[in-house]
């Protein structure tokens, strides 16, 4: 069962959104425990997963990723497609720089 509060999250299954497959995929580059997604870019979670396998995963997976940061962080519990057009916008943006 899911948790309702970010504090209450002991592993990353238990986070809203994210199953076995994807807790694999944040345990792969170093995010072992629902604490460790306090602060980070979930845009930046999604490059480290397609880098670190060698090949670009559904961006559906960085909706995911979005909707576990924005958990911990005390938003609530949404589904991960709540932040699929945040995220077609993000990556229309032209590179900074």
């Amino acid at each position: 069962m899911k948790v309702r509060h970010a504090d209450d999250a002991r592993s990353l299954e238990d986070i809203p959104n994210i199953g076995p497959s994807i807790a694999g995929d944040l345990r792969g580059i170093g995010i072992a425990h629902p604490h460790d997604l306090l602060g980070q870019d979930p845009y930046a979670l999604y490059r480290r997963v397609n880098e670190t396998t060698g090949q670009r995963h559904d961006p559906c997976l960085c909706d995911c990723f979005i909707a576990a940061v924005r958990f911990m962080e005390g938003s609530g519990p949404v589904p991960w497609w709540h932040y699929t057009a945040e995220r077609k916008r993000h990556f229309l943006q032209p590179p900074a720089g």
